[in-house]
């Protein structure tokens, strides 16, 4: 598009409609926070993983331990509080008696627990929703 909009897909919540927009939430998601990694899936293991939200952007690879604080970007302090999860299925019947797979909850895999003083709202975006902590059994 010619007007400096940007294509979104609709689905997709707080997406940026403009060019503004867009440079506004990358410039956002590159300030840095300070915060404690938790990986719940290996306790006092490290995490590697690389990790690019934006085409612009160059890719870069952290390797976290756990327990141990870090600064990091707002981007990745939201990915892995949010999106570091894998679903757990079980069969369920559906309503004419056939067994279907379906995902029963997330469970979380590591967390990025904020230390700096941050407003409410953007507390939020770094505090998991719907997930649960995965626990092993010694």
């Amino acid at each position: 598009m010619s007007d400096g909009r940007v294509q979104t897909n609709p689905e997709t919540k707080n997406a940026p409609k403009t060019k503004k927009d867009l440079k506004y939430m990358r410039d956002k998601d590159r300030e840095m926070v300070r915060g404690i990694f938790r990986f719940f899936e290996v306790p006092g293991g490290t995490m590697a993983f690389s990790f690019r939200k934006y085409k612009e952007d160059e890719i870069e690879t952290y390797t976290l331990n756990d327990g141990s604080i870090y600064t990091v970007p707002r981007g990745v302090a939201h990915h892995l509080s949010n999106n570091c999860w894998y679903p757990e299925h079980a069969y369920k019947m559906d309503d004419q008696g056939k067994p279907s797979v379906q995902v029963t909850r997330k469970k979380r895999r590591c967390s990025f627990e904020p230390l700096d003083f941050m407003d409410p709202n953007e507390l939020a975006e770094l505090t998991p929703s719907n997930l649960e902590t995965v626990s092993f059994l010694k």
